[in-house]
């Protein structure tokens, strides 16, 4: 519906730029933080939705059932006892909130502790969702470069150091240190517990985001960050979208109540979706720790697929580092590849990738790169949309070349 009446006159600066309408997915889609549909626990979630809406479904009645401002208690008494097993910390259900997906978590967070001109410490490669949020608050984002441990820790402490130097005191760091997004890589704990000691040092809290630590090959993860800080200056958010669904729209925040008590008279959205939250908790105790290794071996079977595709129709022009979990391949493409032209290229041939500057806060280190998901698409679809995407390349720039006129498979 078009609307005769004008409200462009009443929109406030700052907005930011309209959306487009949505259009369906691409043929081909190597985008967003999907997952695979035939993973998804459809028969056991339909069990646990049905008996927990017969034992207290009536409860719905009731603004967040009756259990709080901080969500569902069984989700939150499972989440106690799930980060004591796999992240390696003891909190309370007091520690914990349940929120709308981690988007709000980053959201909350950032009301919390940010205001226009503020600084903050990133890697250099990191979530977009994060990136965008920040550049729209006026907030100034510091990139610490990467290798294949995550954050390098030696730039890191330069970087505080510099800071410090002008009279600026970051309002934190901000790390994805187990299965980094977009990279993969997995902090080990000796690098963590020197971010610990640095962030300790100069005075700035860790905000240490989790949300793909349950998609681990190897099912070994190191302990969390919060579990290693002695003074309680972490921040940690996790998230259900990666592990079960993302369109349940579940995640989560540990934090100290200091803390925790501000974001919740932040949290003006009489609570989170509850039958989500109950459906969750009854699924989640008995299936969860079963249903996470079936589901990271199906999604290593993709990212072989797609490594194998990327080597087949790109050769060496493509290059990687083996993710150590979840669902993302952060690709390097030849410097004359410009991933944003790349991006609307593939686009308008079916194909669909986040391009590198999107996911950076060094555009012309990213300039190149781009973040396939390989989680949502088939098998085949892989194969069928990595042939496409080079055909593409070799169209728009030269890359990859032929050899001796030889065509690719498809």
């Amino acid at each position: 519906m078009t609307s005769s009446f004008d409200f462009a006159p009443l929109f406030p600066a700052g907005l930011p730029a309209p959306s487009a309408r949505w259009t369906g997915l691409a043929k081909y889609s190597f985008v967003g933080g999907n997952n695979d549909s035939e993973q998804v626990p459809l028969d056991e979630l339909i069990e646990a939705t049905n008996t927990v809406l017969r034992r207290e479904g009536r409860s719905l009645a009731t603004y967040g059932l009756a259990h709080g401002p901080q969500g569902y208690l069984p989700l939150r008494e499972f989440l106690v006892t799930k980060l004591k097993r796999d992240a390696g910390f003891t909190c309370t259900v007091d520690d914990l909130l349940i929120v709308s997906g981690s988007l709000q978590a980053l959201d909350l967070v950032n009301a919390t502790l940010l205001t226009r001109g503020d600084t903050v410490i990133f890697e250099q490669d990191s979530y977009q969702g994060s990136l965008t949020r920040l550049a729209r608050l006026g907030v100034n984002v510091v990139g610490v470069p990467l290798d294949k441990d995550g954050m390098r820790m030696d730039l890191l402490a330069a970087t505080l150091a510099d800071l410090k130097s002008r009279g600026i005191r970051p309002k934190y760091v901000y790390t994805i240190p187990t299965v980094q997004n977009p990279t993969g890589s997995i902090m080990p704990e000796s690098r963590r517990a020197e971010l610990v000691r640095l962030a300790t040092e100069y005075g700035v809290p860790i905000f240490e985001d989790d949300c793909y630590a349950d998609l681990v090959w190897s099912g070994q993860r190191p302990p969390a960050i919060y579990a290693m800080s002695p003074n309680g200056g972490v921040i940690h958010i996790g998230s259900f979208s990666k592990s079960i669904a993302p369109a349940l729209r579940v995640g989560f925040i540990v934090a100290p109540w200091d803390v925790m008590s501000r974001m919740l008279a932040l949290k003006t959205d009489a609570g989170s979706g509850a039958l989500e939250q109950m459906v969750l908790a009854a699924y989640c105790k008995p299936h969860f720790a079963s249903h996470v290794p079936a589901l990271t071996k199906a999604l290593r079977t993709k990212l072989d697929t797609l490594m194998e595709a990327l080597n087949e129709q790109f050769g060496t022009a493509a290059e990687f580092e083996e993710p150590k979990g979840g669902i993302f391949l952060w690709v390097k493409l030849p410097d004359q590849v410009d991933a944003l032209k790349l991006y609307q290229a593939a686009l308008a041939a079916g194909v669909s990738i986040n391009p590198g500057p999107e996911w950076s806060t060094n555009k012309g280190h990213s300039s190149s790169r781009l973040r396939l998901c390989f989680a949502s698409p088939t098998h085949q679809q892989i194969r069928e949309g990595v042939a496409v995407l080079a055909e593409v390349c070799r169209k728009e720039f030269g890359v990859p070349a032929r050899s001796a006129n030889v065509e690719k498979r498809a």
